[in-house]
């Protein structure tokens, strides 16, 4: 049972938790200063670290001159922003330095931002540049652009850069300066020395270089300067900086950047401990990141077809050094030549036969690489897609399969000392208006309030994170004790003005141009869909200004952000805010451009999705749908799963839109089901929910089945006016299958496109969906890993004529000693543990 909870603590969502390892620390650092700027007095941030104030006159690090800088306080708090150092900020309006008494060796220099308001200051409008002992760190910086174009979102922000203090410096001069009528702004400053060359050498030291000019080499020195731009647990939980090797890095889950397949995750073993050598000392990384790794799992014949893919965006113009950290702990991988692969960085050769056990001298060795790789600017696009791929190599290994255990990669520093990139877009900031600028004037000439310090909200945090920790430990085993669901539909809730924005009727006449007809993108029952523009008519939004007369349209209204502004996933619509002044019932959501799926299905000028497109559509979907199921404290069930229901965002991001039907599903143990008067659209409704009003999120399962049948007919579910035995398209499905003539009702602009082999796993999947009954229907964890496959098998029966028969083959394909010992469901993605047999 123990072995079982720590498998699922290793795979938690990030947002949820945050697995706390012990580690040993084998590095003390000579310095480690933490400033929690704008605080009045020291205090303790939640990880146990001590932080000193920077607003006493006699602070020892920063200049106290009141007409460049003050203190001041955030005017709220997000629920994952912890007090220290966030919750204070100091202001600063004019050219701003801070010395830093240290040793001469490298450093970690850590800059924490929590984009806020602050004393009538909107950090959307606050511009700054950055510089550290002649560096450019940050240049016309926008802490809010930065935070808000990240995915997921968050709300506060940390960059890590490394420089190295010469032994004829001895401080650092850490300086902040505004751009022109704008402000800076900072939260935290935090600086810890690290060992000698753990990340760059005393002279030119070799490092390889990736590049198509055949150049073998890349040299640089400690007179470089880095920027930690992703730090990766590959296949692992986040490790806190505390459970570091004593210079407090965090070490991030790589799920977000897993580009298709998402491999087999090893998770913890008890029976394996890490030998550091001299050439991977102690402090280089935990033991924990080497413990855990990521594979391609058992069946050779697809690994040789396929790679291992992670994808990062990176500002163009600047070389990179990427360190990848490999660890065999698998007990039949002792000798050199049983595991070889390659690795391909942007499509080119890094290495063309990565041995782990050849670069470390056994198992249980820790080794690293690293890889130096230009990513050229001078285009109109400020940031570039990095590509990390891993593929076997098969004419040279036992097995045919991958390694990888950490990455990390680092921003290195142009000619003239910059590391600075450009803002994210689109997003579009106003200048500052006069009541800005005048408490801005207001803030620089006091002397700084003081902050309470509220003790309680830091133990609540810690008991919330402990409490949604156990509870989504025990739901996911399917035990534990869980609160009965209220199945009242009052109204009597309280909107959360703290999660999303409350607009004006002003506002939103605005956006649409008073409501004018030609911004009008939908419609229906629930009323009306136009399109609009905030933030200067430049962000494009969907407005949703719902038929303020109906009862049930209060329903909805209420439901849909209560649900949907406590839910962040990349496959849900995100909601913006909504307007609820004037008897207007209005939602406010990030624009769709492409619409929804049925859009590009039937009834349409749109031009007809290829097959593939269409599979990754609904994994999108599939994941949102998950989220929903898994990723929250309780299941939430949506209860109008349908095709207009899922929008495609750019790139086709698929997003699961309209929560105004959702429900909260079974929370306690003893309960199957939600007892509740049957909504849902035709078509799509649970047969099973329908006779006997039993709610659960196999309900979601059946409508999503029928989803997938409308994705591969390219029809609505009813169509009356067909023949009897044709009106229904689940029914139709089912006896097209018995008779073996499926063909004849898939879309025909997909004939030519899909292969067999994908067609009949498609088809296995949707079938299993729309069962009669539910306990026959799968969970959507394993319709994401079929619909995967489905995509898998096209992709690989279009390299392969013969796929039909290899797949076959590939079923009872077993070299590598494996065997399936648990499944987890992720908050994104479902992940297959496997352990070696013994």
């Amino acid at each position: 049972m123990h072995s079982a909870v720590l498998y699922l603590l290793l795979v938690l969502n990030p947002l949820l938790s945050t697995i706390a390892i012990q580690n040993r620390s084998p590095y003390t650092p000579t310095d480690r200063i933490l400033l929690n700027s704008g605080a009045p007095d020291g205090e303790q941030s939640m990880d146990g670290r001590n932080w000193e104030s920077d607003a006493d006159q006699q602070s020892k690090y920063c200049p106290m001159n009141s007409e460049t800088s003050a203190a001041s306080k955030a005017s709220q708090q997000d629920p994952s922003v912890t007090q220290v150092p966030y919750m204070t900020a100091r202001i600063i309006r004019s050219k701003y330095t801070c010395m830093f008494p240290v040793s001469m060796g490298p450093k970690f220099i850590r800059l924490y931002f929590y984009p806020n308001s602050y004393s009538g200051l909107d950090t959307s409008t606050s511009f700054f540049s950055v510089t550290a002992n002649g560096y450019t760190l940050l240049s016309n910086f926008s802490a809010h652009l930065t935070v808000s174009a990240m995915q997921p979102p968050v709300a506060y922000l940390v960059k890590e850069f490394i420089i190295t203090v010469r032994d004829n410096q001895g401080v650092i001069n850490l300086t902040f300066t505004q751009s022109p009528n704008s402000f800076a702004f900072i939260n935290g400053i935090e600086i810890v020395s690290m060992p000698t060359n753990l990340y760059t050498k005393d002279n030119d030291s070799p490092y390889s270089f990736v590049n198509d000019n055949n150049v073998p080499f890349y040299y640089f020195d400690n007179t470089t300067s880095l920027e930690t731009v992703y730090r990766l647990n590959i296949g692992g939980p986040n490790i806190e900086n505390v459970n570091d090797t004593g210079i407090f890095r965090t070490w991030s889950n790589d799920l977000l950047h897993i580009f298709g397949g998402l491999g087999y995750v090893h998770l913890w073993r008890d029976d394996v401990t890490v030998k550091y050598s001299k050439d991977t000392p102690t402090y280089v990384a935990p033991e924990a990141v080497y413990i855990t790794k990521r594979t391609m799992g058992a069946n050779s014949v697809v690994n040789q077809n396929s790679n291992l893919t992670w994808l990062f965006l990176v500002d163009s113009g600047f070389n990179y050094l990427l360190r990848l950290h490999f660890c065999e702990t698998e007990k039949e991988i002792t000798h050199e030549g049983q595991r070889v692969f390659s690795i391909f960085i942007n499509n080119m050769t890094a290495e063309a036969e990565a041995d782990v056990i050849h670069w470390s001298g056994g198992n249980s060795i820790p080794v690293y690489k690293d890889y130096v790789i230009g990513v050229p600017g001078g285009g109109s696009q400020s940031n570039q897609d990095l590509w990390l791929a891993l593929h076997p190599t098969a004419d040279h290994s036992t097995y045919a399969d991958v390694i990888l255990n950490v990455l990390e990669i680092f921003k290195l520093n142009n000619s003239d000392g910059n590391l600075a990139g450009s803002n994210p877009e689109p997003l579009m900031v106003v200048p500052p208006s006069s009541q800005q600028q005048s408490s801005l004037q207001e803030i620089t000439k006091s002397k700084g309030s003081s902050v309470v310090v509220i003790v309680g909200v830091v133990i609540g945090v810690i008991f919330a994170l402990s409490v949604a920790l156990f509870f989504f430990i025990y739901k996911r085993k399917g035990k534990g004790p869980k609160r009965k669901a209220n199945d009242t539909d009052g109204f009597g809730i309280s909107l959360p003005t703290d999660l999303c924005r409350r607009f004006t009727t002003a506002e939103i006449k605005a956006a649409t141009r008073n409501f004018e007809d030609q911004n009008i993108i939908g419609s229906g029952g629930f009323g009306t869909v136009y399109k609009g523009y905030i933030q200067n008519e430049f962000i494009p939004v969907a407005i949703k200004r719902l038929n303020s007369s109906s009862k049930q349209g209060t329903r909805e209204f209420h439901t849909e952000i209560e649900m949907l502004s406590r839910l962040r996933h990349i496959h849900l619509v995100s909601l913006i805010g909504y307007c609820d002044d004037q008897d207007e019932m209005i939602l406010v959501y990030e624009y769709m451009p492409h619409g929804s799926l049925q859009d590009h299905l039937y009834r349409t000028n749109n031009p007809p999705l290829p097959w593939k497109q269409r599979l990754q559509i609904c994994i999108g979907a599939a994941k949102g749908l998950h989220y929903l199921h898994t990723g929250v404290k309780h299941t939430i069930i949506h209860r109008d799963v349908k095709s207009s229901n899922i929008l495609l965002g750019r790139n086709w991001v698929a997003k699961v839109s309209d929560f105004g039907l959702s429900k909260t599903g079974p929370t306690s143990e003893d309960e199957t089901h939600v007892s509740t008067v049957v909504r849902g659209s035709v078509g799509y409704l649970d047969p099973e929910y329908y006779r006997r009003q039993h709610l659960t999120e196999k309900s979601d399962v059946y409508s999503f089945g029928v989803v997938l049948l409308e994705v591969l007919c390219a029809r609505p579910p009813i169509m009356s006016n067909l023949n009897k035995e044709q009106v229904n398209l689940v029914e139709w499905t089912r006896k097209c299958c018995r008779k073996g003539t499926l063909d004849q009702i898939i879309d025909p602009q997909l004939h030519g496109d899909i292969t067999s082999v994908s067609l009949n796993k498609f088809v296995e999947i949707a079938e299993s969906c729309v069962r009669e009954k539910a306990t026959e229907r799968p969970k959507m964890c394993d319709v994401i890993w079929s619909l995967e496959f489905a995509l898998q098998l096209q992709e690989f029966a279009e390299k392969n004529s013969h796929a039909s028969d290899i797949v076959s083959e590939n079923q009872k394909e077993s070299s590598m000693p494996y065997k399936e010992v648990a499944t987890i469901d992720d908050d994104d993605d479902d992940i297959y543990i496997l352990r070696w047999t013994d």
